[in-house]
């Protein structure tokens, strides 16, 4: 009677996990038009604190995400006389910069693979 409650119990807590996980693996992405509604501060916006951080620079790419938990505006931003990237990230709700990162034309194309075996 044990083993059978035991047994029981396995099978239960097994089925309980695959179907959390089924679950977590079918919540939708948020689409970029909800990100955008819930973010307080506009692109527009967001794009010239971004620029404040390279002055000559141009945006390339412009984007937002969730990164570690913020919701942030990602530009990429090429700047003359150099092939690398400034990535700088505003926070979305505060319109405070996240990071600002340099990325050589190497690391460019790391993030591009990793961003296309993504999706």
């Amino acid at each position: 009677m044990v083993e059978h409650f035991m047994s029981t119990k396995k099978t239960l807590m097994l089925g309980l996990v695959l179907c959390v996980g089924a679950f977590a693996t079918t919540q939708a992405k948020p689409t970029e038009a909800e990100l955008i509604n819930q973010a307080k501060v506009k692109k527009s916006e967001a794009q010239r604190i971004a620029l404040g951080r390279a002055p000559q620079g141009t945006i390339k790419r412009a984007e937002i995400e969730k990164e570690r938990g913020k919701l942030v505006w990602a530009f990429d931003i090429s700047t003359p006389g150099t092939r690398d990237i400034t990535e700088v990230l505003v926070d979305a709700d505060t319109g405070a910069i996240v990071s600002v990162d340099k990325e050589t034309p190497k690391q460019q194309a790391a993030e591009a693979k990793a961003d296309k075996q993504e999706k």
